[in-house]
């Protein structure tokens, strides 16, 4: 059956349907040896489908994964600063995956990884209002800032949704506290940013929760596969 390469490409587990895409307009996909276009589609089963010369691979049975990215890791698949990243700790489980969102170099915590991209798309849209969670440690706590964290923010020309905010640890005389902040946007660095503009400077981030999957216990640089509950969760 036909369907659109980018979907295609995504579902096979090399890329997001965004990036597949990137990949078709800059001419790096072939089906039966023609460059292809974005909108082109093609039959997995049937046509020869070429991704910067090297055949896409067969569809296999796909991969559920989280993560505790430590700290000092990037979130890609490849970094051309040479950087130790977060999917190299991945690697061992056999299939090729790739994460689902980002947390920056600095951030620590919760990273899901799939080879199913429709899995990873929907997780990622932000029409679906999945939660994200962290605890946040920050210097320069006020009350005054505390309200202002709370409310709709601009970054980057966006505005952002009030987050939810809970203070889990009183500030200390230094202006240091723990809080809890749960969004459902991922704009780069949002969680940093929402902080600065309240005059929070975060010192240590991590990321308990997406949707309904925790990261519990899972030791800093350790992977586990998602259960099935946890799946059906996140579908929902």
């Amino acid at each position: 059956m036909k369907e659109r390469l980018q979907k295609i490409i995504s579902s096979r587990g090399l890329a997001s349907r965004r990036q597949a895409e990137q990949w078709i307009i800059a001419g790096r996909v072939t089906c039966n040896g023609q460059v292809c276009q974005l909108g082109d589609q093609a039959d997995p089963d049937i046509d020869c489908i070429l991704a910067d010369g090297k055949p896409i691979p067969s569809a296999g049975k796909p991969v559920y994964l989280m993560l505790h990215k430590p700290r000092g890791y990037v979130t890609t698949l490849s970094d051309e600063k040479g950087r130790a990243n977060a999917a190299q700790l991945v690697e061992d489980c056999g299939v090729r995956v790739y994460p689902i969102g980002r947390l920056d170099m600095d951030s620590e915590g919760l990273l899901l990884f799939t080879n199913d991209g429709e899995f990873a798309n929907c997780l990622m849209h932000p029409k679906h209002q999945v939660e994200k969670a962290y605890q946040v440690t920050v210097r320069g706590f006020t009350e005054s800032g505390l309200e202002t964290l709370k409310n709709p923010a601009v970054i980057d020309g966006y505005t952002v949704a009030a987050p939810q905010v809970k203070v889990l640890s009183k500030p200390e005389e230094t202006g240091k506290a723990r809080l809890e902040i749960v969004i459902c946007e991922g704009r780069n660095r949002q969680v940093r940013k929402m902080c600065a503009l309240a005059g929070m400077d975060v010192i240590r981030l991590i990321r308990v929760r997406e949707g309904s999957v925790l990261l519990g216990s899972l030791p800093r640089g350790k992977w586990r596969y998602l259960t099935d509950a946890e799946i059906e969760a996140l579908r929902k």
